[in-house]
Protein backbone atom coordinates (compact mmCIF):
# COMPACT_ATOMS: atom_id res chain seq x y z
CA UNK A 1 0.00 0.00 0.00
CA UNK A 2 2.79 2.43 0.85
CA UNK A 3 4.56 1.58 -2.41
CA UNK A 4 1.34 2.34 -4.30
CA UNK A 5 1.10 5.71 -2.55
CA UNK A 6 4.79 6.37 -3.17
CA UNK A 7 4.52 5.68 -6.90
CA UNK A 8 1.26 7.60 -7.30
CA UNK A 9 2.65 10.73 -5.64
CA UNK A 10 6.38 10.67 -6.36
CA UNK A 11 6.34 9.07 -9.83
CA UNK A 12 2.82 9.57 -11.20
CA UNK A 13 3.84 9.37 -14.86
CA UNK A 14 5.44 5.95 -14.32
CA UNK A 15 2.53 4.50 -12.32
CA UNK A 16 1.38 1.99 -14.96
CA UNK A 17 4.94 0.89 -15.64
CA UNK A 18 6.02 0.46 -12.01
CA UNK A 19 2.76 -0.99 -10.70
CA UNK A 20 1.64 -3.26 -13.49
CA UNK A 21 -0.03 -6.59 -12.87
CA UNK A 22 3.33 -8.38 -12.73
CA UNK A 23 4.64 -6.11 -9.96
CA UNK A 24 1.40 -6.50 -8.00
CA UNK A 25 1.59 -10.31 -8.28
CA UNK A 26 5.21 -10.26 -7.08
CA UNK A 27 4.40 -8.03 -4.10
CA UNK A 28 1.36 -10.14 -3.14
CA UNK A 29 3.39 -13.35 -3.46
CA UNK A 30 6.19 -11.91 -1.29
CA UNK A 31 3.72 -10.80 1.38
CA UNK A 32 1.93 -14.17 1.40
CA UNK A 33 5.17 -16.17 1.39
CA UNK A 34 6.75 -14.20 4.23
CA UNK A 35 3.56 -14.39 6.31
CA UNK A 36 3.22 -18.12 5.64
CA UNK A 37 6.87 -18.80 6.48
CA UNK A 38 6.62 -16.78 9.68
CA UNK A 39 3.45 -18.60 10.75
CA UNK A 40 4.98 -21.96 9.84
CA UNK A 41 8.04 -21.29 12.02
CA UNK A 42 5.82 -20.34 14.97
CA UNK A 43 3.60 -23.41 14.51
CA UNK A 44 6.57 -25.76 14.23
CA UNK A 45 7.99 -24.33 17.44
CA UNK A 46 4.68 -24.60 19.29
CA UNK A 47 3.93 -28.16 18.17
CA UNK A 48 7.43 -29.39 19.02
CA UNK A 49 7.00 -28.46 22.69
CA UNK A 50 5.49 -31.00 25.08
CA UNK A 51 2.17 -29.82 26.51
CA UNK A 52 1.47 -30.98 30.04
CA UNK A 53 -0.86 -28.44 31.60
CA UNK A 54 -4.61 -28.16 31.33
CA UNK A 55 -5.87 -28.14 27.74
CA UNK A 56 -8.46 -25.38 28.19
CA UNK A 57 -7.73 -21.97 26.67
CA UNK A 58 -9.52 -18.84 27.82
CA UNK A 59 -9.69 -17.42 24.31
CA UNK A 60 -12.10 -17.09 21.42
CA UNK A 61 -9.58 -18.68 19.09
CA UNK A 62 -6.49 -20.82 19.41
CA UNK A 63 -3.77 -18.23 19.82
CA UNK A 64 -0.08 -19.17 19.84
CA UNK A 65 0.98 -17.36 23.07
CA UNK A 66 -1.85 -19.13 24.90
CA UNK A 67 -0.70 -22.52 23.59
CA UNK A 68 2.86 -21.79 24.68
CA UNK A 69 1.59 -21.16 28.23
CA UNK A 70 0.44 -24.81 28.31
CA UNK A 71 3.96 -26.10 27.73
CA UNK A 72 5.93 -27.81 30.49
CA UNK A 73 9.33 -26.95 29.05
CA UNK A 74 10.72 -23.70 27.82
CA UNK A 75 13.01 -23.61 24.84
CA UNK A 76 14.61 -20.23 25.22
CA UNK A 77 16.96 -20.75 22.28
CA UNK A 78 14.10 -21.49 19.87
CA UNK A 79 12.05 -18.61 21.28
CA UNK A 80 15.01 -16.28 20.83
CA UNK A 81 15.54 -17.46 17.24
CA UNK A 82 11.86 -16.86 16.46
CA UNK A 83 12.07 -13.44 18.08
CA UNK A 84 15.08 -12.56 15.91
CA UNK A 85 13.25 -13.67 12.73
CA UNK A 86 10.13 -11.72 13.77
CA UNK A 87 12.09 -8.57 14.60
CA UNK A 88 14.03 -8.76 11.30
CA UNK A 89 10.84 -9.19 9.28
CA UNK A 90 9.09 -6.41 11.19
CA UNK A 91 12.12 -4.12 10.89
CA UNK A 92 12.35 -4.62 7.11
CA UNK A 93 8.66 -3.81 6.65
CA UNK A 94 8.87 -0.86 9.04
CA UNK A 95 11.92 0.62 7.29
CA UNK A 96 10.25 0.20 3.88
CA UNK A 97 7.10 1.98 5.10
CA UNK A 98 9.01 4.81 6.81
CA UNK A 99 11.33 5.44 3.85
CA UNK A 100 8.36 5.43 1.46
CA UNK A 101 6.41 7.92 3.56
CA UNK A 102 9.40 10.19 4.08
CA UNK A 103 9.75 10.37 0.29
CA UNK A 104 5.99 10.93 -0.07
CA UNK A 105 5.89 13.74 2.51
CA UNK A 106 8.93 15.41 0.93
CA UNK A 107 7.19 15.33 -2.45
CA UNK A 108 3.89 16.57 -0.98
CA UNK A 109 5.55 19.47 0.81
CA UNK A 110 7.01 20.60 -2.53
CA UNK A 111 3.52 20.94 -4.05
CA UNK A 112 2.97 24.68 -4.52
CA UNK A 113 -0.78 24.84 -3.93
CA UNK A 114 -2.35 24.45 -0.50
CA UNK A 115 -5.28 22.52 -1.97
CA UNK A 116 -2.93 20.08 -3.72
CA UNK A 117 -1.00 19.43 -0.50
CA UNK A 118 -4.24 18.90 1.42
CA UNK A 119 -5.53 16.43 -1.17
CA UNK A 120 -2.24 14.51 -1.22
CA UNK A 121 -2.09 14.32 2.59
CA UNK A 122 -5.70 13.18 2.84
CA UNK A 123 -4.92 10.43 0.32
CA UNK A 124 -1.81 9.22 2.17
CA UNK A 125 -2.62 9.51 5.88
CA UNK A 126 -5.21 6.69 6.25
CA UNK A 127 -2.66 3.96 5.53
CA UNK A 128 -0.19 4.92 8.31
CA UNK A 129 -3.15 5.30 10.69
CA UNK A 130 -4.38 1.77 9.99
CA UNK A 131 -0.88 0.29 10.09
CA UNK A 132 -0.02 2.00 13.38
CA UNK A 133 -3.31 0.85 14.94
CA UNK A 134 -2.67 -2.77 13.95
CA UNK A 135 1.04 -2.75 14.82
CA UNK A 136 0.60 -1.05 18.20
CA UNK A 137 -2.06 -3.51 19.35
CA UNK A 138 -0.05 -6.45 18.02
CA UNK A 139 3.15 -5.27 19.71
CA UNK A 140 1.32 -4.76 22.99
CA UNK A 141 -0.07 -8.29 22.72
CA UNK A 142 3.31 -9.89 22.08
CA UNK A 143 5.53 -7.77 24.30
CA UNK A 144 3.41 -7.07 27.36
CA UNK A 145 5.17 -8.13 30.56
CA UNK A 146 4.04 -11.48 32.00
CA UNK A 147 3.22 -9.96 35.39
CA UNK A 148 0.34 -7.94 33.91
CA UNK A 149 -1.00 -10.97 32.08
CA UNK A 150 -4.37 -12.27 33.17
CA UNK A 151 -6.93 -14.36 31.27
CA UNK A 152 -9.40 -11.49 31.01
CA UNK A 153 -6.74 -8.99 29.87
CA UNK A 154 -5.40 -11.49 27.31
CA UNK A 155 -8.93 -11.96 26.00
CA UNK A 156 -9.55 -8.21 25.69
CA UNK A 157 -6.19 -7.59 24.01
CA UNK A 158 -6.66 -10.44 21.51
CA UNK A 159 -10.06 -9.05 20.56
CA UNK A 160 -8.53 -5.58 20.37
CA UNK A 161 -5.92 -6.49 17.76
CA UNK A 162 -7.99 -9.00 15.81
CA UNK A 163 -11.33 -7.16 15.66
CA UNK A 164 -10.74 -3.43 16.09
CA UNK A 165 -8.36 -2.77 13.12
CA UNK A 166 -10.58 -4.54 10.54
CA UNK A 167 -13.68 -2.76 11.89
CA UNK A 168 -12.05 0.68 11.95
CA UNK A 169 -10.28 0.13 8.60
CA UNK A 170 -13.27 1.06 6.36
CA UNK A 171 -14.01 4.12 8.50
CA UNK A 172 -10.45 5.40 8.28
CA UNK A 173 -10.19 4.83 4.53
CA UNK A 174 -13.56 6.46 3.83
CA UNK A 175 -12.98 9.63 5.86
CA UNK A 176 -12.36 11.48 2.59
CA UNK A 177 -15.93 10.70 1.58
CA UNK A 178 -17.96 13.87 2.09
CA UNK A 179 -21.24 11.98 2.63
CA UNK A 180 -19.69 9.97 5.46
CA UNK A 181 -18.34 13.15 7.08
CA UNK A 182 -21.78 14.75 6.94
CA UNK A 183 -23.50 11.69 8.43
CA UNK A 184 -20.93 11.53 11.27
CA UNK A 185 -21.49 15.24 12.01
CA UNK A 186 -25.27 14.68 12.05
CA UNK A 187 -24.90 11.66 14.33
CA UNK A 188 -22.66 13.53 16.76
CA UNK A 189 -24.93 16.58 16.83
CA UNK A 190 -27.95 14.29 17.34
CA UNK A 191 -26.21 12.61 20.30
CA UNK A 192 -25.19 15.96 21.78
CA UNK A 193 -28.77 17.27 21.52
CA UNK A 194 -30.09 14.16 23.31
CA UNK A 195 -27.49 14.52 26.07
CA UNK A 196 -28.51 18.10 26.78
Amino acid sequence: MCYDRYVSICKPLHYRTLLGSRACVHMAAAALASGFLHALLHMANAFSLPLCKDNALNQFFCELPQILKLSCSHSYLRDFALLVVTVCLFFLCFVFIVVSYVQIFRAVLRIPSEQGRHKAFSTCLPHPAVVSLFVSTGIFTCLKPPFISSPSLDLVVSVLYSVVPPVVNPLIYSMRNQELKESIKKGISWILVDVE
